[in-house]
């Protein structure tokens, strides 16, 4: 939990008002365009890297730093489903500034439309999903399968939707069909702290420490859709391991 209090609680929120979120918007149109002009002339992974420089800078200007727990158990030449817990705004900040590999992004639809970033999102590779129609939500991830191959992966944050407390909610099925589809292994990455620096549905930005976990990945080479309900449990056990129990207080 963070421990700013009083008064420098205070005056980090007029900081935040002043200069962080005109820094966000500014770094967003930036490196937004830059991405949707750089599309037309270089391939998706180059492009995709003006992501790696909008979050850094971001999360340099809200005072977040990020360590990253296990780098070694990725494979830069291996493709995978990577399965993380989703506790925050501040988790796509994180992933994009420090994973560290070429990957597409299973998003809702409703990113499509935010000025610049859904544009270039979308000229980039990532993927929209139409959680309220499940025809177009097929197709979708029917057409993410055909940008997943040379050590390009796929991310998915498998509750669906950002928890507003540490404990994980169930698992939807997707990420974890598309890997049994396409023989995949599944790498399930923990994220802890993102909540204290900005808590779901809040604007209550704080500076803190995220930490990323990166889970040895889960093979599925001798597995079939029969074993979806394990495949799902190990990733599920393999993200709650790292996460930090959390009082009520």
């Amino acid at each position: 939990m963070n421990k700013i209090k009083g008064l420098g609680r205070l005056l980090f929120q007029l900081y935040k008002w002043l200069f962080v979120i005109p820094c966000f918007v500014l770094l967003t149109i930036i490196f937004g365009t830059t991405a949707i002009l750089s599309s037309y002339v270089m391939t998706p992974r180059k492009a995709a890297f003006n992501g790696v420089f909008w979050a850094r800078l971001t999360a340099y200007s809200a005072f977040m730093r990020v360590k990253i727990i296990n780098r070694g158990n990725i494979d830069s030449k291996q493709s995978y489903v990577v399965v993380v817990n989703h506790q925050s705004a501040m988790d796509i900040i994180a992933l994009y500034g420090w994973l560290g590999i070429d990957f597409r992004w299973v998003m809702k639809q409703e990113i499509r439309k935010v000025p610049f970033l859904g544009y270039a999102c979308y000229r980039v590779g990532h993927v929209y999903i139409d959680r309220k129609n499940q025809a177009a939500a097929i197709h979708s991830l029917e057409a993410a399968k055909e940008r997943i191959h040379s050590g390009t992966s796929v991310l998915f944050f498998p509750e669906g939707t950002r928890t507003e407390s540490s404990a994980l909610k169930p698992f939807k099925k997707g990420a974890f069909k598309m890997a049994l589809d396409l023989g995949l292994p599944v790498l399930p990455i923990t994220l802890s702290g993102t909540d204290d620096v900005m808590p779901t549905k809040t604007l209550e930005l704080m500076p803190g420490k995220v930490n990323m976990t990166i889970h040895p990945a889960i093979s599925t080479a001798e597995m079939t859709e029969e074993n979806i309900d394990e495949l799902m449990q190990l990733s599920f056990s393999a993200i709650e391991s790292d996460l930090p129990a959390k009082s009520d207080s």
